[in-house]
């Protein structure tokens, strides 16, 4: 009975640290990770090929997109409201921005609230990502950098630090 419980137990811790170790077959890059669009305009298709029908097409340079799954040269790709579909690589970027998701987001000179504010940014602004804390973003757009709370943002996962 001990060696079968053992057994399940290691089973459990396995499939766990896969799940926390997903990596796509192509790039050896984390899953789900964000990107961001590098085109000015992508077709989204159904599946991963030029044959595969065009659902819509993306049109918002440096709009960040989360990757779910990776094939060949192909991308499937998701944005903030989970629409998505199959992309090709070339229209892609490592480059990392985020979208504003609360209205008139006041920007602050340091990761305090306290702190002064250098900027507010509109729901829906497409920022470039810098540096994150566990709370706290330093994003820029349209000249104006500062830090926001990360819960404010869309485009990188809770508990990502970045230098």
């Amino acid at each position: 009975m001990a060696a079968l419980i053992s057994v399940i137990l290691i089973g459990i811790c396995a499939s766990s640290a896969a799940a926390q170790d997903n990596r796509g077959q192509v790039t050896n890059l984390p899953l789900p990770r964000f990107v961001s669009m590098k085109a000015a305009e992508g077709n989204v298709r159904r599946g991963p090929s030029l044959t595969h029908r065009i659902d819509w097409v993306f049109k918002r340079r440096g709009m960040p997109l989360q990757v779910t799954a990776e094939f060949g040269n192909w991308r499937k790709v998701q944005d903030r409201d989970g629409a998505g579909g199959w992309v090709h690589y070339a229209l892609l970027s490592g480059v990392r921005t985020v979208l504003i998701e609360s209205e008139m987001l006041p920007v602050y000179t340091n990761p305090d609230p306290n702190s002064p504010v250098s900027a507010q940014f509109e729901a829906g602004v497409v920022a470039r990502l810098g540096s994150c804390t566990i709370d706290w973003c330093r994003i820029s757009a349209g000249g104006y950098k500062g830090w926001t709370l990360k819960s404010n943002l869309w485009g990188v996962d809770p508990g990502e630090v970045r230098e």
